[in-house]
């Protein structure tokens, strides 16, 4: 229990600040208790969304994050906390409406706390191109986990052994996400299409560009080591996991507007659940956990392809966070517990990923 709340216990600490922030902002813009009490349950309830919602971003993290440097792991679990907190969660809004509206950030701020319906109108119409780029980004990253000609661990047996076969076709992922882009497309307005297929094929292009620089990197620092080959460590590493948080990002930062358009609020909110992707992730690769649960991995990589498909359909339908969140719940919950049910009846194999 001492060492759980070790690795919890800054996240804790970092949510009672903003719980206490949370109460004063909410006497101070209200004067009444009710007011207060109000402020406060929205961002209790923004915590729990955005950390239910963050679960398998933490498990994708910590798969990236151990295999890359320790130096490397350090300035992500401290220089990328404060992107995802602060660039994410407080300035991406901003400048969603600043470039939207063609105004200023002073100016958006404003917008933002003296007028939060325009604001949340604002941000809220720039949801296509959000769900075009992040959709996009996320079905590559769980579609690429499971086209590896190299996987030899399989959850969904049937399935992922179907995939696997077909893993050496150049570009297979790419000609998979750009066929669901199209068909999404064609529901969508004319007014409507461009921009989401502009977002979406900038979303895969981003995802190329940050694999490609992180190849460099590796083939450049493997040449001056010498030490064998180095996987998504330095830059390139570093890079990849601020895009793939960012993502994850968007679906929490638009659907906190359904609570609250106070941009004060949804920052305290969303800011906790960001908070405790660190700490998840930290206990992840200390722990080895993904070692010991081999399907852990497959679950969440499921529930990235799902989130992925789900943002992209976002674009026509509107489908709830919550169903986002129990479906990424549900499947890392059904993987965990598939591999403790492998661990059972192989133990030698347990205690061989424990070592």
């Amino acid at each position: 229990m001492e060492t759980l709340f070790r690795y919890y216990a800054f996240s804790l600490g970092f949510t009672a600040v903003c719980l206490g922030l949370g109460a004063w902002y909410g006497y101070a813009s209200t004067g009444t208790i009710t007011g207060m009490l109000s402020v406060l349950w929205i961002v209790i309830v923004l915590s729990i969304l955005e950390v239910s919602l963050s679960f398998d971003n933490a498990v994708v993290n910590a798969t990236v994050l151990r295999e890359m440097d320790p130096v490397w792991q350090q300035r992500f679990l401290t220089i990328g906390i404060l992107i995802a907190v602060f660039g994410m969660r407080i300035i991406f809004p901003i400048a969603i409406v600043a470039i939207a509206a063609d105004v200023g950030p002073v100016e958006a701020v404003s917008l933002s706390l003296n007028d939060p319906e325009e604001y949340e109108r604002i941000v809220e119409g720039a949801h296509i191109g959000i769900a075009g780029f992040g959709g996009a980004f996320l079905a590559m990253v769980g579609l690429v986990f499971f086209f590896d000609h190299d996987k030899d661990v399989h959850w969904i047996g049937v399935l992922e052994r179907a995939i696997n076969k077909f893993s050496n076709v150049p570009a297979v992922e790419i000609g998979l996400v750009l066929t669901l882009v199209y068909f999404v497309s064609t529901a969508l307005p004319a007014a409507e299409k461009i921009t989401f297929l502009t977002a979406a094929i900038l979303g895969l292009v981003t995802y190329i560009a940050v694999h490609a620089l992180g190849a460099i990197i590796e083939q450049r620092e493997a040449r001056k080591k010498a030490a064998g080959e180095i996987v998504r460590s330095g830059l390139g590493g570093f890079l990849y996991l601020e895009v793939l948080d960012a993502s994850f990002s968007f679906d929490g930062v638009i659907g906190a507007f359904a609570l609250s358009n106070n941009m004060i609020i949804i920052a305290l909110g969303l800011s906790v659940g960001a908070m405790f992707v660190r700490s998840m992730t930290i206990h992840l690769v200390r722990q080895g956990t993904l070692a010991q649960y081999r399907y852990l991995e497959h679950g969440a990589f499921w529930a990235i392809i799902v989130l992925g498909i789900i943002m992209l359909l976002s674009a026509r339908y509107h489908i709830p966070e919550t169903i986002t969140g129990l479906i990424g719940a549900l499947l890392i919950g059904v993987s965990f517990w598939w591999s403790v049910r492998y661990n059972r009846r192989h133990p030698e194999d347990a205690m061989h990923s424990a070592d």
